[in-house]
């Protein structure tokens, strides 16, 4: 592969909503950073993602299946968009589809379409569900949780773990309770969307601060930048952040690179208590959301992924920007029907 020629990355999470998914600002750190042309490939789950109609974010789009189908269905999808795209690279950044793109990476690589994601191993330690074992194991503050699959104990747990319980989902969304009652609607909401088990966790008071960070596979850190939430959605997502200086949360970081030796890019979501004590709330194995301020801080972790993905030797950052902040804005996109039938029809645009 010569250095002029053409990258073409597939790259997932393109609903760039009050929810947001990492696609959009994965695509825009990539494109900011690799010194080389690249074709981006969005893979669309539903029809209204807007990646899908964003000028100068998606050179094509195709739809693919939902993690349900299975990693067999998935395989077949991307072999007829290799067959007509030539992919150099798949950056999945859904939780809940990675298992699917792990199983078939090997397959996947025979096919020339590289990937730099975790391990079975690795992917499983820092699960929701195992994550506090993962945490005394290895010396690492984590609330302590129960795993339930009926609310038969719920009262139980909850006066154990004392009153306000966060109430998470397997995959995603978390709801703080306060009674009984509002622990037992929690329940059934998050079964309901993410199915069984749920997870109820101790409640940790603090300020709310994230990591983004990438492993090389071996146990060594390339990028760390942390930084503190300014503006926090209802559904606790990030609306404005600012990187800061805190030697503590890049020691974090390292240690739980060197444990698992992750390969990839993954997010810390930590609560800083009054104390300075770091509690793990949750290891989340992909990129976040906000990874384009990895580039306005000096860090390019998306392009940096790429280069390792494809073999190139990387050295590991050493600084990056304090008071870098981001603040997240929407605006109406306006399109042409047309595009949104095309998709819904052909699976393509």
């Amino acid at each position: 592969m010569s250095e002029q020629s053409t990258l073409v990355i597939a790259v997932t999470g393109l609903n760039a909503i009050d929810s947001p998914g990492p696609g959009v600002a994965v695509i825009r750190a990539i494109r900011d950073g690799l010194k080389r042309p690249v074709r981006i490939i969005g893979l669309s789950y539903e029809s209204l993602e807007p990646g899908i109609y964003m000028d100068g974010i998606c050179d094509k789009v195709y739809q693919v299946p939902y993690p349900a189908a299975g990693s067999d269905v998935l395989f077949n999808r991307l072999v007829y968009i290799h067959e007509k795209e030539k992919l150099d690279l798949v950056i999945p950044n859904f939780d809940a589809e990675l298992f699917s793109f792990i199983k078939i990476a090997p397959r996947l690589k025979q096919l020339g379409i590289n990937s730099f994601l975790p391990s079975f191993e690795m992917f499983d330690a820092r699960d929701k569900l195992n994550l506090y074992a993962f945490g005394q194991k290895h010396g690492l503050l984590v609330p302590k949780d129960r795993i339930i699959y009926n609310t038969d104990d719920l009262m139980q747990i909850c006066e154990d773990l004392s009153y306000p319980v966060v109430v998470k989902g397997k995959f995603y969304d978390a709801v703080v309770a306060s009674t009984l009652e509002q622990a037992h609607k929690a329940f059934y909401k998050l079964s309901a969307k993410w199915g069984l088990p749920i997870i109820i966790q101790q409640h940790i008071s603090g300020t709310e601060v994230n990591i983004a960070a990438l492993g090389d596979g071996e146990g060594s850190a390339i990028s760390i930048i942390p930084m503190r939430k300014m503006y926090i959605t209802d559904k606790g997502k990030a609306w404005a952040g600012i990187t800061i200086e805190d030697e503590s949360l890049l020691d974090l970081a390292r240690k739980f690179i060197s444990a698992t030796k992750w390969r990839g890019g993954f997010e810390v979501e930590i609560m800083m208590t009054a104390e300075n004590e770091l509690y793990i709330m949750e290891i989340n194995p992909r990129f976040p959301a906000w990874i384009y301020l990895s580039a306005g801080a000096g860090q390019n972790q998306p392009a940096t992924l790429v280069k390792m993905a494809i073999g190139e030797k990387v050295e590991p950052f050493k600084d990056y920007d304090i008071g870098k902040l981001f603040i997240r804005y929407s605006w109406d996109l306006i399109t042409d029907v047309s595009s949104f039938q095309q998709i819904s029809a052909f699976g393509e645009m």
